[in-house]
């Protein structure tokens, strides 16, 4: 990759960090994003700085093996180098604290996936959301509880504590954080109007069978 496409990767993840702040999926120095620029080297944003006044030349860069090459990298750079070592086809790692989704985990601790169920896009777009068991945030743990899920599901809920999401480009793991949280976010609405419902299996079987279409045509995208 040339200085120029590096630069202005920097500049494409500084300004996803700014919007998913803005969303309030992000806030203070939480969250961090990366991407695989070449079989052995990983941009990754640093650890301690504000997403909300993050700068370009703030990031971080590592290796494979977790060497550091540059920078100060985030401290849950396991979960990253994980998803790339279990993933061939990762290029980018979106980690956030969307409050909905979060508060699922929270509010129904035996949960074990969000109830796509009851939502067209979610099957469509993810096929299943599953919830991840807690880790101490920062450990080595984070990236092992994450093995049972990759390179399968691309999304995914962090059991009280956040989200993350994968994809081939950085716009797709944007999309997936997006789809979750505010999925999540209508899921929560119909918990307080009375209970969430579910689509019965006719329905639920023809929107699996789209979205084996789909990624026959497209691969296993996050729509």
């Amino acid at each position: 990759m040339s200085d120029d496409s590096k630069s202005n990767l920097k500049k494409r993840i500084v300004k996803i960090c700014k919007k998913l702040h803005k969303k309030n999926m992000l806030a203070a120095a939480d969250g961090n994003i990366s991407y695989r620029i070449s079989d052995e080297e990983i941009w990754i944003t640093p650890s301690g700085v504000m997403k909300a006044f993050m700068e370009p030349e703030d990031m971080a860069c590592i290796n494979i093996k977790g060497d550091i090459l540059h920078g100060i990298p985030s401290s849950e750079m396991a979960m990253h180098l994980q998803v790339y070592k279990s993933s061939q086809e990762a290029r980018a790692v979106i980690h956030a604290h969307p409050p909905y989704a979060i508060a699922w985990t929270i509010s129904h601790p035996n949960l074990k996936e969000l109830p796509i169920g009851a939502m067209s896009e979610l099957i469509l777009a993810c096929g299943e959301v599953p919830i991840v068991p807690f880790a101490l945030p920062g450990t080595k743990e984070m990236g092992d509880n994450l093995l049972p899920f990759l390179p399968k599901n691309k999304v995914m809920i962090l059991a009280r504590h956040g989200a993350l999401c994968w994809g081939r480009d950085l716009s797709e793991a944007h999309r997936g954080i997006e789809r979750l949280e505010h999925s999540a976010q209508i899921l929560t609405l119909a918990h307080s109007l009375g209970g969430v419902t579910l689509l019965d299996e006719p329905k639920l079987l023809a929107l699996k069978n789209i979205r084996q279409e789909i990624v026959k045509k497209m691969g296993d995208i996050v729509l």
